[in-house]
């Protein structure tokens, strides 16, 4: 594949990242190429599954099914909640991995789009304790994709946790860790409400350079049962443009790096 062409099938991809589908025509005006050309590049990522292609357009492809989970409602309902916000989180999120990088995530919807903004990437290590994340990046053949193997507890979570995960964890170290969370505030720090869950999550935190909160802005202010890490651990908060100025300025006066999307 030509560099002209790589770049075009990136910008592609930029697109349905941001609204999910496309038509033809609208990637034609984009990109300013011709319509056989994009239909030759749609072809390219569909055989690489990363997108579908629609009449007159593509969308970009979904989550797996996930056996035998798939009458499992309670992610997709989750996953269905801040749609939008997660979607600019992901891709917000996305663009701090290098090429070359060991990047983490923990289990959680909000991970999970983040890491669907790296399908189209090269040569990034993904070590991950949520299998749907796995499942998704496996068939990526420039990523290494890592599960942490574990006890899974929760179906509808695709959480892999207990001393399988942690000991895994305890031996990697990583560039980046995204971390999911049911709360986050300035003063009580990252929580969750699982404290085996929260077990597995310390264990990313404490092996990574940097720490990277993922959450969206019904996340700020509140706080669950068992603790993930305190605030200071915080390299950076993504979130959306929904947080509150004193909680955005709470986050800041502790030196965290704050990007509301």
């Amino acid at each position: 594949m030509s560099l002209k062409t790589e770049q075009r099938a990136k910008k592609i991809l930029q697109v349905l990242l941001q609204h999910g589908n496309a038509s033809v025509d609208e990637l034609v005006a984009f990109l300013g190429a011709s319509a056989p050309s994009v239909r030759r590049d749609l072809a390219r990522l569909e055989e690489r599954n990363l997108v579908h292609r629609t009449h007159g357009g593509a969308r970009l492809a979904g989550q797996m099914q996930y056996e035998p989970f798939r009458f499992d409602s309670s992610f997709h309902v989750r996953e269905s909640r801040f749609t939008e916000e997660k979607r600019r989180i992901g891709m917000a999120a996305a663009e701090l991995i290098r090429e070359h990088d060991t990047v983490g995530f923990t289990a959680g919807t909000t991970p999970t789009q983040v890491a669907r903004c790296i399908r189209h990437r090269n040569s990034i290590h993904v070590i991950t304790n949520a299998v749907n994340i796995a499942m998704e990046l496996s068939n990526q053949p420039a990523l290494n994709v890592t599960l942490t193997g574990g006890t899974m507890r929760w179906a509808g979570a695709f959480s892999l946790t207990g001393p399988t995960a942690i000991e895994m964890l305890n031996g990697v170290f990583m560039h980046k860790t995204f971390i999911g969370a049911c709360g986050v505030d300035a003063q009580r720090g990252v929580t969750t409400i699982e404290p085996d869950e929260a077990a597995v999550f310390r264990a990313m935190v404490r092996q990574a350079k940097q720490v990277i909160v993922v959450a969206d802005s019904s996340k700020i202010g509140m706080v669950s049962p068992a603790l993930i890490c305190p605030a200071n651990e915080i390299d950076i908060l993504v979130t959306d443009s929904g947080i509150a100025a004193d909680a955005l300025e709470a986050f800041r006066a502790n030196d965290i790096e704050v990007h509301a999307v």
